[in-house]
């Protein structure tokens, strides 16, 4: 995380920075007055020299003047030397380009000490023109100009005397100017020392206020830089105690127990929820090694040997993985946590510990919660499907071990559905709650009562004789009839019918032992329900509902994998004038089973009608036909196509939503309604006359044409013919096959043909296998026929829908044919 300013760590340079520039200004003017004031020390002592010199040079001169000595003359060149290197000096440095060596000559000619010569020529270089300095080196040039005369009067005086011309007269003239010069340049002199004097001054009291103002300044920026140090220590410490405050209101908040310990493992800090876990508080435990605030248990309550600081501090605790322990505290109550624990480390070195619990005890009781909502029924508080199938399983392979015999019940409550319908469903929970009761009471103790779905319950009853078994269902099916149900004031007749299989020694698996139960209590309903049916393999009716059964699951694997197939087979005109130009034909329905074997429609429509699967293979076989039939319409040279014919079950033809979907499949497939022709059975026509008038109205509106299949066969009356709007009327088979050798047939056939015929509809023959029953239809003026001698089933194409120009023929689906 990125730190705000206030919490940087401050820089030493930052810090001190102000104090090193002001320090450095003092030392540089500190530097710059020694060296001035060195500079004018050096001025003064030179002028020194030089005014000593001068005055001995006249002393020496006036001398010479009196004694006429030539030793005295040499004293006085040894003095006058000195101002002269004065002089020397002046005349060096005031050049455009200074000759310093010739300054530094001058200097130690003047008497000078040789480290002031640095000193001197700087302070005259720089501040030549400052007014006192100024001031003092034109008194020093006026000085010098005396110095002048009075060497060049020596040098005369010095040549007379030598020359031996010097008169008494030219001596006193001359003592009298020497006298003059010295009258002239002693002012002079004094003047350059008092100037030279008040420089020195100016110059100490300008430094001694420059330092006083620098000090001043430092004071200054002291006062600045630790008010602002000031400023941001208190910054600091309010951003601490913020981010202090914030952790402990976060630490406070949170759910999980944080304890801090020194290294040692003493307590330094505990939050709310540690306090709460641990029945310590915060007060009483501080400074108390962490292992007597609780003890550590495994998941057996036995103490543990788990030493918790050596652990956090070797890092065995950190997150990533769980450390599920119990706790066990003061009063001895237990709770189940899961621990966390990392070292504090400051500078690279462990300073401390954190420990964080998490109480598992919600989790445990929603994994409670999830595992018995798993296995158990919400509404009645017994086991489910899945709990009662687990202890079936592991009851029947205790019989692979051991002798010995169970039974296994499926109950279903008859007329359930009336209860709901008419109370509705509150009165329906209840009425299930009361029957469990009932059943839970009249079962033994370690049997297993679980509500599979719906109305529909299991028994498990372990380690009963089959005898004993069978009284206990009768006893539970006596029970429940017995029990006298009242909703708001209406009372009801509760009844089950019980399906039972007795699980013997013989290796059976849980999917047929289900299988067994569910086919008896299947049994029990068609046999006039509130009975106990007990399965029995020699049972025949058991045995077909058992394959019909088998036959659903296969039904559903063959739609999801697309292995239904169609076949085509004419419907030829007896007559040439009979029928559309493009033919008639007729789609029958087939399965290709798991090896690739083709399957009759006999084989597995029955277990279709009786389970439902019907619609969905009505819908499947439809959506196939308008897929050929519309690759037919889109391919080019088109001729004139054969009618198909569709065979539709019972259940579809009054099924609302299934007459919807024939609509969406004529506008999706964009399928012309006159090349469709639907069939129905007789026996599903009559049996939902409402539903098939309207059914056939509807379809009959958009172009399609029907054909009634089977007529006759059941045998109903004629005069449902007249409301029903079919097109066509097919002959049933069994009529057909034997009209040759069956007088009785023969006259069926011709009087359900003159019937159809005055009724204004088209006759169709079925089973038409030999020339002989096709010479005798056409004799009675049957329409058209089918059957092996016009054309076997052929697979259902494109090429189907144009191979037999001409001719008529219808096309089916749904129901077993038995000329196939």
């Amino acid at each position: 995380m990125k730190h705000t300013q206030t919490l940087d760590t401050p820089r030493l340079l930052g810090i001190v920075w102000p104090f090193i520039a002001v320090v450095g200004l003092m030392a540089m003017l500190g530097c710059i007055s020694l060296y001035a004031l060195s500079a004018v020390r050096s001025y003064v002592a030179g002028e020194s020299f030089w005014s000593k010199g001068q005055k001995d040079a006249i002393y020496y001169l006036n001398l010479y003047a009196d004694s006429r000595d030539e030793e005295v003359f040499q004293k006085y060149l040894r003095a006058i030397a000195i101002p002269q290197g004065g002089h020397q000096l002046r005349l060096a440095l005031d050049r455009p380009e200074p000759d310093l060596a010739a300054a530094r000559a001058g200097i130690l000619k003047g008497n000078n000490h040789p480290d002031d010569m640095q000193n001197i020529v700087w302070l005259y270089r720089h501040f030549s023109d400052v007014s006192y300095m100024s001031r003092a080196i034109a008194l020093w040039k006026t000085g010098d100009t005396y110095l002048v005369q009075l060497d060049e009067l020596a040098q005369r005086m010095h040549a007379a005397q030598q020359a031996g011309t010097a008169t008494e007269a030219d001596m006193a003239r001359w003592k009298h100017q020497i006298m003059l010069i010295n009258d002239a340049v002693t002012p002079a002199a004094m003047a350059f020392s008092a100037a030279l004097g008040e420089g020195s001054r100016a110059v100490q009291y300008l430094l001694v206020v420059s330092n006083l103002l620098v000090a001043l300044l430092l004071i200054v920026l002291a006062l600045w830089r630790t008010r602002k140090l000031l400023n941001q220590r208190h910054a600091f410490a309010y951003a601490l105690q913020l981010e202090k405050d914030r952790a402990q209101v976060t630490l406070a908040s949170i759910g999980d127990g944080v304890i801090t310990t020194d290294v040692e493992g003493a307590i330094l800090y505990m939050n709310p929820a540690a306090e709460r876990l641990t029945h310590w508080s915060a007060d009483q435990a501080m400074g108390l090694p962490l292992a007597a605030l609780f003890n550590l248990l495994d998941e057996n309550a036995e103490k543990d040997s788990f030493t918790l600081i050596d652990h956090i501090v070797s890092g065995d605790l950190r997150g990533g993985s769980e450390h599920a322990k119990l706790i066990q505290r003061l009063d001895g109550s237990t709770v189940s946590v899961t621990l966390v624990g990392a070292p504090i480390q400051t500078d690279q070195h462990i300073s401390g510990t954190v420990l964080v619990l998490h109480d598992m005890t919600q989790e445990r009781q929603y994994i409670a919660n999830l595992s018995w909502q798993a296995t158990h029924d919400a509404l009645t508080g017994l086991a489910n499907r899945r709990e009662f199938e687990f202890r079936l399983e592991q009851a029947l392979t205790a019989l692979q071990r051991y002798p010995g015999c169970h039974s296994l019940m499926f109950l279903d409550l008859d007329q359930f559905k009336l209860v709901n319908d008419t109370c509705g469903h509150a009165a329906g929970d209840e009425l299930l709650r009361h029957i469990c009761a009932v059943l839970q009471s009249g079962l033994r103790e370690g049997d297993t009562l679980a509500r599979l779905g719906g109305d529909e319950f299991g028994i498990l009853i372990e380690n009963c004789s089959t005898t004993e078994s069978e009284k206990l269902a009768e006893t539970l099916r006596q029970t429940v009839q017995n029990l006298h149900f009242v909703w708001k004031g209406r009372p009801f007749v509760t009844t089950v019918s019980v399906g039972m299989v007795h699980l013997t020694q013989a290796p059976i698996t849980l999917e047929a032992s289900m299988r067994a139960a569910d086919m008896a209590c299947y049994l029990a309903k068609e046999r006039g329900r509130n009975r106990v049916q007990v399965y029995h393999t020699a049972d025949s009716e058991l045995t077909v509902r058992v394959d019909e059964m088998a036959w659903v699951q296969r039904l559903h694997m063959a739609l999801e994998e697309n292995r239904f197939c169609l076949y085509a087979q004419e419907i030829a005109a007896l007559s040439i004038q009979d029928g559309p130009p493009g033919g008639h034909i007729e789609i029958l329905l087939r399965l290709s089973d798991e090896t690739g074997r083709i399957i009759m429609p006999e084989v597995f429509i029955p277990a279709a009608e009786r389970y439902g699967l019907m619609t969905a293979l009505d819908r499947w076989v439809v959506q196939n036909v308008f897929k050929v039939v519309r690759q037919t319409l889109d391919q080019p040279d088109q001729g004139p196509l054969a009618v198909c014919a569709i065979n539709l079950s019972g259940i579809s033809i009054g099924d609302e939503e299934f007459l919807e979907f024939l609509r969406e499949q004529f506008s999706l497939y964009a399928i012309p309604a006159e090349l469709i022709c639907f069939e129905i059975t007789e026996t599903s026509a009559i049996a939902n006359l409402g539903s098939a008038i309207r059914f056939i109205n509807e379809l009959k509106g958009l172009g399609c044409h029907f054909a009634l299949d089977d007529f006759c066969a059941g045998m109903s009356s004629f005069a449902y013919l007249k409301h029903l709007p079919v097109d066509y009327l097919k002959i049933d088979g069994s009529f057909v096959k034997d009209m040759l050798d069956d007088p009785i047939n023969r006259a069926m056939v011709e009087v359900i043909n003159h019937i159809g015929h005055v009724m204004g509809k088209r006759t169709i023959a079925e089973f038409v296998e030999t020339p002989l029953i096709e010479q005798a239809l056409l004799e009675i003026g049957v329409d058209y026929a089918q059957g092996y001698l016009i054309e076997r089933p052929q697979v259902f194409t494109c090429d189907s829908l144009r191979r037999h120009l001409g001719r008529l023929r219808p096309l089916r689906f749904g129901v077993p044919d038995t000329f196939r």
